[in-house]
């Protein structure tokens, strides 16, 4: 059985979107591609059909990745019965962590923020990834992507430990 893990922004154009990417590569450069699935979705269903917004496409091709298939994307929101579906949910911010946990329960010891696999933003008490979508400039799309390829090693990492646990690596 697979490892499923889910990446939570606002809308699911952006920030979601972008980390979901990253970790697929991520996860197929280990060779884990077979063994973690990653999706994403947005807390508010006010994207819901819209496709990645055009900026985090830029920013990645930007950054040297190939075309993830960002066509196919479409916005969607998260469903409480995802809670208990996935081992690990990824939350962009504190607003999004706090709103999972409320849906969670007694059952949210598997919802973090996506920065608290980020040793630096950890020690700094910055665990929010900001919304670029807000700040209207590449530049906030670059600083978007930054925020999270600092935390893709520490979740790759955790999650190495975790199909390990299960002896399936």
């Amino acid at each position: 059985m697979a490892y499923r893990i889910v990446v939570v922004c606002t809308g699911n154009i952006c920030r979601s979107p972008m980390l979901e990417f990253l970790l697929r590569e991520a996860f197929d450069r280990e060779g884990l591609g077979d063994q973690v699935e990653v999706d994403s979705a947005g807390i508010s269903a006010e994207e819901s059909g819209n496709p990645a917004d055009k900026r985090t496409i830029a920013a990645l091709q930007r950054h040297g990745h190939a075309d993830w298939g960002a066509g196919a994307h479409r916005a969607r929101r998260i469903e409480r019965s995802w809670l208990s579906e996935r081992d690990l949910i990824l939350a962009a911010d504190s607003g999004h962590l706090h709103s999972l946990q409320r849906m969670a329960g007694e059952d949210a010891d598997h919802i973090r923020t996506i920065r608290s696999f980020d040793p630096v933003a950890v020690e700094a008490r910055t665990l929010d990834v900001d919304d670029p979508w807000y700040g209207f400039s590449e530049r906030a799309f670059d600083q978007t992507y930054d925020e999270l390829t600092a935390a893709v090693p520490g979740i790759v990492s955790f999650v190495k430990d975790a199909l390990a646990e299960r002896g399936t690596r």
